[in-house]
């Protein structure tokens, strides 16, 4: 897995991620994409979906040979091969997210518009307990 650094102190876990958390795990996935896929998306943001959730959107991460597949219309094939390859490394994935929030991932969902090159990673957190982490 690759490894990054804490961007807050050991309290980070009691108190919401600020912004630049929102940053890093952008930073992170275009990593792990780069990583993965030979590739790095162009555009990467991510935002809270809810008090226990954050959402990654990812743009124009196709390497060439899957625009290929897409401009062939095979995008079911392309959407499987991205899930697969995600679903492999979904450790790397939770594990980047984990250690930059401090917060523990209880569920990780991905998804790809293989028509459009927009990529989604969602992170669904413990809920946060008397202001401590659900882990």
């Amino acid at each position: 897995m690759t490894e990054y650094r804490n961007l807050e102190d050991a309290g980070a876990a009691t108190r919401e991620p600020c912004g630049n958390h929102m940053l890093a795990i952008s930073n992170a996935m275009v990593a792990i994409y780069k990583s993965q896929f030979g590739r790095g998306p162009t555009r990467a943001w991510t935002q809270w979906a809810g008090p226990d959730a954050v959402l990654c959107t990812l743009e124009d991460s196709f390497t060439p040979g899957e625009r290929k597949l897409a401009e062939m219309g095979e995008h079911q094939r392309l959407r499987d091969m991205r899930l697969f390859m995600q679903h492999a490394t979904a450790d790397d994935f939770t594990g980047a997210v984990e250690l930059i929030t401090g917060r523990k991932v209880r569920a990780f969902v991905s998804g790809t518009d293989a028509q459009n090159d927009v990529s989604s990673e969602l992170f669904y957190f413990e809920p946060l307990v008397e202001g401590r982490s659900g882990s």
